[in-house]
C-alpha cells in the first residue's frame, strides 16, 4: 500500500483509500443501520474525521481497520442519536441482483440477534471480510469468529422456519 509516509496518510493517498473502500464502507453501514440515507450520512461523517486524523495512522496494514472502527463509531453514534428499530436488508444495489427481495422474516431474524453475533454477520457477509480479517478487526481469535457466525447462522435458520418445520424463505427451484 503506497498510502503512508513518515507523517500518516497524504491527501491523494486517502483519496485513494476511500476509493478503494467506499462499497464495502457502504455495506457495513447500510447492514448497521439499514437505512440508505443514514448509511451514506455515516460515511460522510467517518470519511471527515479519518481526513482530519490521516495523520495519526502510522501502520498501512491498519488502513482499513482504523476507517471501518471509525465508520462503525459513526453508525453507533447514529443509532443512539435516532434510538429506533431498524431491519437490516441487503444494500438496494446489492438487492436488485437478488432474484426476491429480502423478506419481513428474514429482517427480523437479523434484527433478533445479539449485537456480538450481529456484529460477526455484518462483517463476514455485508462486509465480506474473511474470518481471519474480522478475527483481527474484532480483536478476537478465529475460532471465535467462527463459532459465532456459525451460531448466528444457526439462531437465522431456527428463526427462518414456520411451525410445520418448513423454510419460510427458500429460493424456487
Amino acid at each position: 500500500m503506497g498510502y503512508f509516509n513518515r507523517k500518516g496518510i497524504d491527501k491523494d493517498a486517502y483519496i485513494q483509500l476511500i476509493e478503494e473502500y467506499r462499497e464495502t464502507m457502504y455495506r457495513i453501514a447500510y447492514g448497521y443501520l439499514g437505512n440508505e440515507t443514514e448509511a451514506l450520512e455515516s460515511i460522510d461523517e467517518a470519511i471527515y474525521l479519518g481526513y482530519a486524523k490521516r495523520k495519526s495512522v502510522k501502520e498501512p496494514e491498519f488502513a482499513k481497520t482504523w476507517l471501518t472502527r471509525i465508520l462503525i463509531n459513526e453508525c453507533y453514534r447514529i443509532l443512539k442519536k435516532s434510538k429506533h428499530v431498524s431491519f437490516y436488508e441487503f444494500p438496494p444495489d446489492l438487492a436488485d441482483e437478488r432474484e426476491e427481495p429480502i423478506s419481513l422474516n428474514t429482517k427480523l431474524a437479523l434484527q433478533s440477534l445479539s449485537e456480538d453475533l450481529r456484529q460477526v454477520i455484518i462483517l463476514r457477509y455485508f462486509a465480506d471480510m474473511t474470518i481471519k480479517e474480522t478475527a483481527e478487526f474484532l480483536s478476537m481469535p478465529e475460532g471465535t469468529v467462527s463459532s459465532k457466525a456459525r451460531k448466528a447462522l444457526s439462531i437465522l435458520r431456527i428463526e427462518l422456519m414456520d411451525e410445520e418445520g418448513e423454510k419460510i424463505y427458500e429460493k424456487e427451484s
